[in-house]
């Protein structure tokens, strides 16, 4: 379990760099577009589409399979390492190949949201600025402005203070009833 916790970690990395060297430039799948299509087919000068950037996922899957296929034939056929004829060659096999698709969708979110971090970043300061902007009224209109309780009282103070009125036996007595 060691070993296979290693090779996925492994994967993982790879796929982020195969994913952002394809990022960068994809002149290998242009040179393969170009011998397999046609002139008509041949994909445009300014499509950054490469083997596994900007692709869906059944060809990504694909083409990390295939690629991770190819590498454990020539690891089997030109080393004494045994890669299909053991549960464990099979299972680093399995591992190195979801490993890698995992990279490239990790190093996928990480592209896109940089860039989506940088096309924001000045709305991002504005609004920063304007909440600090709103901090600072907000703290000054607490320095300024007396409690609520505070302001109450004073309301209380300001206003006149009502006549007693005499009660109902003071005025009885007043009549002379009482």
């Amino acid at each position: 379990m060691g070993i296979e916790l290693v090779i996925f970690i492994a994967a993982i990395l790879f796929g982020i760099f195969l994913y952002w060297r394809e990022s960068n430039s994809n002149t290998t799948y242009r040179f393969l577009n170009k011998i397999v299509n046609s002139k008509e087919l041949q994909m445009s000068p300014d499509n950054p589409k490469g083997f596994v950037y900007q692709q869906s996922l059944l060809p990504r899957i694909i083409f990390v399979v295939s690629l991770v296929l190819v590498s454990a034939l020539i690891v089997e056929f030109l080393t004494p390492i045994a890669v299909f004829s053991s549960y464990n060659g099979v299972s680093a096999f399995a591992s190195f190949a979801v490993g890698t698709l995992l990279g490239t969708y990790i190093a996928g979110f990480v592209i896109k949201s940089s860039e989506v971090i940088e096309e924001q970043s000045e709305s991002l300061e504005d609004k920063f600025d304007d909440v600090v902007e709103k901090g600072k009224d907000f703290i000054e209109d607490l320095r300024t402005r007396e409690p609520k309780v505070v302001e109450e009282a004073k309301k209380e103070i300001k206003t006149e203070p009502e006549i007693e009125k005499p009660s109902a036996r003071d005025r009885l007595k007043d009549k002379g009833l009482m």
